[in-house]
């Protein structure tokens, strides 16, 4: 009788341990997936977003003329369009002036709206006339106006003379609308686009990944309080605040999932559209979740609670070797890292700035205005430390804002290097000398979760401090949203940026980066827009673009390199390749440059 328990026991303890292995490989949640990251969104507005986190939403939800292929940032797939336009199938006229895209029929947005060539040309029309401060839309006003046109106020000015749209006339609302009207014209169901010159990257603009691309349904967005299409409304419409915006905190797309929670800072919950036009997607629920420690995303992602995570290089070693994990490292990416220095930095209600004086207790508002201080910051930081023991050599120094291997990259142009007595040379010239016998008092933010910039922080604050005991940085982390409305409104004295490529040329690069009408100008405040213009950099961004000569544009990307090095404009830091942790269970993931963060239709859990 003993000797048959404990034969049994054996048994059990056997299909006990076998149970357990065969738990472990099961898959977790099979109809959820939850993607768990860092950080957190600005807004739900596909013409408002121009972040990452918000694009990341947006792209679950919305859906784009066309998309990439796989992998290629250079080829099309159809998508609301039946076809990709092009010179061999008439869609793109022999000038390289006109694309026409032939819109998808039965095709429907989550609440059962029929998609109509009305809603493209709406969603075109509204981001225009939107056109929020600092934001994309520039993107819009190029290929179709012209270089030098980056926003409504130039139409405006250029169409009845003046330049802050909200002061127009309900007369002069009718001849700007009828300007951006013939920009896109409907026929039966088609929609053309009718460029100012031809401009190669167009199809990039337009395509999945860019949110400012997102086909909006018409008659749910008026019914929200959006533009209503009609002139009398265009200065109200015209660059909404934030949270002021009637699709600030709600969505309505043709995609494959819908929105049902945003707890912003927190969480993200989709649902799967059953009534998507397409396959449906393979899960019931997605989900994306912010968690900023490193130790507590690392145990998700072992318990099988996290299907992908954001995973810090320097961190990566803890889980690549894991059971049940799977890294994928060495991603193309074409992005940059880089600290903004503001020229002019907002004082009023700034707590970022001491004093705001130049008195030893804060710093002046052109404090980074002088080009010693610029010089001197960029000769205090030790690149190649950064790029080894934070990126683990998976990155490298940028020469600029223009990456490799875009047109104008040249690996062998000038960059600087940690170099304390030179930075020690330019702090003694700064502000005519006062600075030095002053010192100063600021701070420099991270957004919180995001451990390079907050290494990159450190490494300024302990280089700049020994080079002066007077000198004083204080590193602060504060949530994304906070970090991204201070650079917006200008009160951060230096703010960490990093580029996502918009469209794959190196003109998305030198534009946000250094036209007076980029992105990044904004941060830097007007006294660099006056200098970017009278320095030339402006004509030579123009001229880049509209030029079909490919030996004069490398030209001028080069010598626009150059200038961003020779006046330290910027502390100009890395390249990163990318990567991706995610448990095995996962099937379909794959990288794009182009795609901001996680896409949960091409993705499945399934048992090994």
């Amino acid at each position: 009788m003993q000797k048959k328990l404990v034969v049994f026991l054996t048994l059990l303890l056997v299909v006990s341990v076998f149970s357990v292995v065969g738990a472990q490989e099961e898959v977790k949640s099979p109809d959820t997936f939850t993607y768990v990251t860092i950080g957190d969104q600005s807004t739900l507005d596909p013409h408002f977003a121009y972040d990452t986190g918000s694009s990341e939403l947006i792209y679950q939800v919305y859906e784009t003329l066309i998309d990439y292929e796989g992998e290629s940032v250079q080829d099309f797939v159809p998508l609301l369009s039946t076809e990709v336009p092009s010179q061999e199938n008439g869609l793109v006229s022999e000038d390289g002036t006109e694309y026409t895209f032939i819109i998808r029929e039965g095709v429907e947005f989550s609440n059962g709206n029929a998609l109509t060539p009305e809603d493209v040309k709406y969603s075109f029309l509204r981001g225009m006339v939107s056109d929020r401060s600092g934001g994309p839309i520039w993107m819009l006003y190029e290929p179709l106006f012209g270089a030098g046109f980056a926003g409504l106020s130039d139409v405006t000015a250029d169409v009845v003379g003046v330049e802050d749209p909200k002061q127009l006339t309900d007369e002069q609302a009718e001849e700007v609308l009828a300007a951006l009207d013939e920009k896109i014209t409907i026929d039966g169901n088609e929609v053309t686009f009718h460029l100012a010159a031809p401009y190669p990257p167009f199809l990039n603009i337009v395509a999945k990944g860019a949110s400012w691309g997102s086909i909006l349904d018409k008659e749910w967005s008026i019914e929200q309080g959006a533009w209503d299409g009609t002139a009398a409304e265009i200065a109200d419409a015209h660059d909404p605040v934030k949270e002021e915006d009637p699709l600030f905190d709600k969505m309505m797309g043709t995609g494959p999932f819908i929105l049902t929670e945003w707890v912003n800072g927190d969480n993200v919950v989709f649902r799967r559209n059953d009534n998507y036009w397409r396959e449906p997607a393979n899960f019931k629920t997605a989900i994306i979740r912010n968690v900023d420690e490193w130790s507590t995303r690392k145990l998700m992602l072992l318990r099988g609670d996290a299907d992908m995570i954001y995973a810090p290089t320097q961190y990566r070693a803890q889980v690549e070797s894991e059971e049940g994990v799977t890294v994928t490292t060495g991603i193309p990416v074409l992005q940059n890292m880089n600290m903004i220095f503001n020229w002019d930095i907002t004082t009023e209600g700034n707590n970022y700035i001491g004093s705001g004086e130049m008195d030893g207790e804060g710093i002046p508002s052109d404090f980074f205005e002088d080009e010693d201080v610029r010089k001197a910051f960029s000769y205090s930081f030790n690149y190649q430390a950064f790029l080894e023991q934070v990126r683990m050599g998976e990155a490298i120094q940028l020469r600029g804002p223009i990456v490799d291997p875009l047109l104008g990259y040249d690996e062998n142009s000038d960059v600087y290097s940690l170099d304390l007595e030179k930075a020690e040379e330019h702090f003694r010239n700064a502000f005519g000398g006062e600075l030095w016998e002053t010192g100063f008092t600021m701070d420099l933010v991270y957004n919180s979760g995001n451990d390079p910039r907050k290494t990159a922080a450190d490494m300024l604050k302990s280089y700049i401090e020994r080079i002066n005991p007077k000198f004083n940085i204080n590193v602060r982390g504060v949530q994304w949203s906070t970090y991204l409305d201070a650079s917006v409104r200008g009160t951060l004295p230096a703010s960490f940026g990093g580029w996502l490529a918009d469209f794959p040329d190196p003109h998305n690069f030198v534009q946000p980066f250094l036209d007076s009408a980029g992105y990044y100008a904004g941060r830097r405040g007007d006294t660099y827009k006056e200098w970017a213009a009278e320095s030339g950099i402006d004509d030579l961004i123009s001229e880049g673009i509209s030029t079909t000569d490919p030996e004069r544009r490398e030209e001028i990307y080069k010598e626009l390199q150059q200038m961003s090095i020779d006046h330290a404009i910027d502390l100009w830091i890395d390249q990163p390749t990318g990567s991706n942790t995610r448990r095995t269970w996962v099937e379909g993931w794959y990288p794009n440059a182009m795609r901001p963060g996680v896409d949960f239709y091409s993705m499945d859990k399934v048992a090994e």
